[in-house]
């Protein structure tokens, strides 16, 4: 399985769908289905039977899961694709617009 460009905790700007131009932070990654949950955006309408966690029950409003090629990852405020280069010994992110190493 190829490295997923987009980690958890990376500040991503949404490209398509109805959340487009929205910015977010990533929260969790799903590497099965290529999909990321961001803060904020695809908010769906969740509704919970009263349970032992949750007492009371109701409407929950959550996020949604977004595909990965609907988000770009966004570094200095501009959103930009994110390639793969060796630094040294070890396999480094860098944004390709500027060419500066993410992490």
């Amino acid at each position: 399985m190829a490295s997923m460009k987009i980690k958890k905790g990376d500040m991503v700007k949404v490209i398509a769908g109805k959340d487009k131009d929205k910015e977010g932070k990533v929260i969790a990654v799903n590497r099965k289905n290529s999909t990321v949950l961001v803060e904020g955006i695809n908010m769906v309408t969740k509704h919970a039977k009263p349970s032992m966690t949750n007492q009371q029950g109701g409407i929950i409003h959550q996020e949604g899961p977004i595909h990965i090629s609907n988000v770009m990852y966004l570094h200095k405020g501009q959103a930009t694709r994110v390639g793969f280069k060796m630094d040294g010994d070890r396999k480094v992110r860098f944004a390709k617009s500027t060419g500066d190493a993410i992490d």
